[in-house]
């Protein structure tokens, strides 16, 4: 057996392969939804069942899953939250093997408007095309409710996106403030135990 290099010991599995795939199978899914919009409509359609299907195996994977993935290791409360940002825009936050309250606080976010961006769209194609798994709640509403369901739909998407450029964002001041790869760490699993 091959002796550890002093960089593999001090590394460790943190984000486990679900998570792994989750994240960057929804980043995929939402940059390629937005930006064919619905053009063609089907493939939109397909992918939103996809993300929300990504969504449900999260938010499950959240209670079940490894410590990490766990909402009970990372999510944090407003306060918790706020006193994470304090620090780390005077650079003395630290380091946190997981999320850091910040970093939980978006995950919530994020699962939260792309799931609205995923509801309103089911509600939206059973409104203006019959079909789909809400079509027997949604087909029968008028043109204006429709048009007010698209709205929220569109607005939830950009809501996202904003959320999603905060989030790229927090992870390269993060990866500064800490001398550390976090994206290269979302393809890996592994993050370094202490701080260099």
């Amino acid at each position: 057996m091959a002796t550890p290099t002093p960089e593999q010991s001090t590394e460790t599995q943190v984000w486990d392969p679900l998570v792994r795939l989750f994240h960057w199978s929804l980043a995929a899914g939402f940059a390629a939804a937005y930006i064919i919009e619905d053009h063609p409509l089907a493939l939109h359609v397909w992918i939103g069942y996809l993300i929300l299907a990504l969504i449900a195996i999260r938010m499950t994977w959240g209670f079940v899953g490894s410590t990490h993935a766990r909402f009970g290791d990372f999510v944090r409360g407003p306060r918790a939250t706020l006193d994470y940002l304090r620090d780390a825009a005077r650079l003395r936050a630290p380091r946190h093997l997981g999320h850091n309250p910040a970093g939980g606080a978006m995950v919530v976010a994020l699962l939260l408007t792309v799931s609205a961006t995923g509801l309103s769209g089911l509600a939206l194609y059973g409104a203006e095309e019959f079909a789909g798994p809400l079509a027997g709640l949604t087909a029968g509403l008028s043109h204006d409710t429709a048009e007010l369901i698209e709205g929220a739909h569109e607005f939830f998407a950009n809501l996202t996106l904003l959320l999603v450029l905060l989030h790229v964002a927090g992870v390269l001041f993060s990866s500064f403030a800490h001398q550390e790869n976090l994206i290269g760490s979302m393809i890996s699993g592994r993050k370094r135990i202490e701080r260099q």
